[in-house]
């Protein structure tokens, strides 16, 4: 069974600094989004980090990504307090109507799915604005972005750009890579919710 609270993973890559972040910010309780289920593992992590009291929206709009979301969740007793949601991300708000505390975006196609079926940037500034609109102050949006792959670059370009057009006094944008990897790595971009 995968521990959700394994403090010492590390910050091997992007996904690892997302964690880092949403551990600080997360808290018994609150409310979280995971935006692109993938195969669970940060719908595990908010899961685990909301606790029992707490509520996790995932979505996702390949069933294989919910199918693997549910059982990595039944496997770690946590499936009652997340709400799985077989659509696009940029449907959140029809979805989501109450204040969370966390967003996290791992943007790309589904590991070990079809490489043809991605994230696409006019759907995923779409769900960013919607992101925002839900997060209360002093929360965070944490998207991974990965422009190794075709249409990656397009996309995190696109999201860059939306990030950099916040006043400093709202939002607090920060774009983190790791500078002995390869310029098509994964990076991290966290928005904080000042006001």
């Amino acid at each position: 069974m995968q521990k959700w609270n394994d403090e010492n993973i590390g910050l091997r890559g992007a996904v690892a600094l997302a964690h880092f972040f949403l551990r600080q910010y997360l808290r018994p309780g609150d409310r979280a989004v995971d935006a692109t289920c993938g195969n669970g593992h940060d719908t595990l992590l908010l899961a685990g980090l909301v606790g029992p009291t707490g509520k996790v929206w995932g979505f996702d709009i390949q069933p294989d990504a919910l199918v693997a979301t549910g059982a990595r969740l039944a496997e770690a007793g946590c499936r009652g307090r997340v709400e799985l949601i077989g659509a696009g991300h940029e449907r959140l708000a029809d979805y989501v109507q109450e204040p969370v505390r966390a967003v996290v975006f791992n943007l790309g196609y589904l590991p070990g799915g079809d490489k043809v079926v991605i994230t696409r940037s006019p759907s995923t500034l779409i769900a960013l604005d919607q992101a925002l609109q839900l997060l209360t102050p002093g929360g965070i949006v944490a998207v991974v972005i990965y422009p190794g792959h075709p249409g990656g670059a397009e996309e995190a370009a696109a999201v860059e750009g939306w990030g950099a057009r916040f006043a400093p006094e709202n939002y607090s944008v920060w774009c983190s890579r790791q500078l002995n990897r390869a310029a098509t790595a994964p990076y991290l971009l966290v928005i904080e919710k000042m006001a």
